[in-house]
């Protein structure tokens, strides 16, 4: 027997509930790929993830361990040595500071955080590609970014990037959960059903790579690991009982320039404090997009392609195919649609060919600079409405 609709979507928030979620204790022996657990926190180890990966049974073990850690398990991991050769970091280092100079004048405020208080270049996936292309190439070329990406979202997923330094002195962000509906006011958070709400969580990751160490004092992120379970999460961060609870309970884990944090969107978290006078605290976050959802940074990815691809082709040969992948998934468009069905028709199959299998059948046939230049064009004129 069916029962009449309630005149509220959703259940209101308790802390009790809330409290009890995130009293859960991560058990390492549920994650035989991880190294160990610190204050909840999976860690796990570079070489470790990096062996999986050659390895087509462990892979898939890897990728269903990960899933369930940021489903089920405390939502948040580190990997240690996500790179193990500093100088690519160093050259991406020098890449940032140029944008910011070139982008002085600009007012690039923060989501989270008061302006000021930490520098900020949006969209560092497009803007790096363009201004060193070599230096993209090996940055992003790094298969563990596009293992953590595939765990979550699957293939086919859309990376973007973008880089914060908070400065000495800088104050810690609010804790709050992230896009898509982190970024929502309460009062349209409120008309999305309950349904969506656990959605919206399945469509993001978050990552951040550490450009410099990170001590404790310098403020790395705060976390409060099983929070991203709270089905009514959305609606309570912006609750100050619900801050107040943050506030005693989340933990920091200080990183090294190299390793890695990535998260459940839906995990409350925030940029912390910087009590150094000195220290500028870099890290390049990585907001990345599964294939079905909207990202939040419009990336031209046929720029960044064209950029990268006279390097990319004179190398290709000697990068090894989890390397090529993992590139090929940050610099192109992977997804079919949307697209222009008139002008791009599916032919031979179910969807039109993707930017991703256009560049791949250029690099493995070996196309001249101009002939790609003319077929990524017209790719592009075909998908237009």
């Amino acid at each position: 027997m069916s029962t009449a609709p309630s005149a509220t979507l959703h259940t209101a928030p308790t802390i009790d509930e809330f409290s009890q979620v995130c009293g859960q204790q991560t058990d390492l022996a549920h994650y035989p790929h991880a190294q160990s657990v610190e204050k909840n926190v999976l860690i796990y180890a570079g070489d470790t993830l990096r062996a999986a990966e050659r390895d087509e049974q462990q892979r898939t073990t890897l990728l269903q361990e990960l899933a369930h850690a940021f489903l089920h398990g405390p939502g948040v991991l580190v990997v240690t040595a996500t790179y193990t050769d500093l100088s690519v970091l160093e050259q991406q280092n020098a890449v940032f500071t140029t944008i910011l100079q070139q982008e002085a004048d600009l007012e690039n405020g923060d989501h989270f955080a008061k302006v000021g208080a930490n520098s900020r270049i949006w969209n560092a996936l497009q803007k790096s590609a363009l201004l060193d292309p070599q230096g993209f190439i090996d940055y992003y070329k790094n298969p563990i970014l596009a293992l953590l990406s595939e765990a979550w979202l699957g293939p086919d997923f859309q990376m973007t990037a973008q880089v914060n330094i908070v400065h000495p002195g800088g104050a810690a962000q609010s804790p709050h959960r992230d896009y898509h509906l982190g970024f929502q006011s309460h009062e349209a958070l409120a008309q999305y059903p309950p349904h969506v709400h656990p959605m919206s969580a399945l469509l993001t990751l978050q990552g951040a790579i550490a450009h410099t160490d990170m001590p404790l004092e310098s403020g790395p992120t705060l976390l409060l690991p099983y929070s991203q379970q709270y089905a009514q999460g959305y609606l309570a961060w912006r609750n100050e009982v619900f801050k107040a609870y943050f506030a005693q309970h989340h933990v920091q884990l200080p990183v090294k320039q190299g390793d890695a944090i990535f998260f459940n969107p839906a995990l409350f978290h925030a940029a912390g404090s910087n009590h150094t006078s000195d220290f500028h605290r870099s890290a390049n976050v990585l907001q990345i997009s599964s294939a079905f959802g909207r990202a939040m940074e419009s990336v031209d990815r046929y720029a960044i392609s064209s950029a990268i691809y006279p390097q990319l082709l004179a190398g290709w040969p000697d990068l090894s195919a989890a390397e090529q992948t993992a590139l090929l998934g940050s610099a192109c468009e992977a997804y079919s649609f949307p697209t222009n069905l008139d002008t791009d028709p599916p032919l031979g199959g179910l969807a039109p060919e993707t930017h991703k299998a256009l560049t791949l059948r250029a690099l493995e046939e070996g196309w001249a600079e101009d002939k790609y230049e003319v077929e990524l064009v017209a790719h592009r004129s075909r998908r237009r409405a």
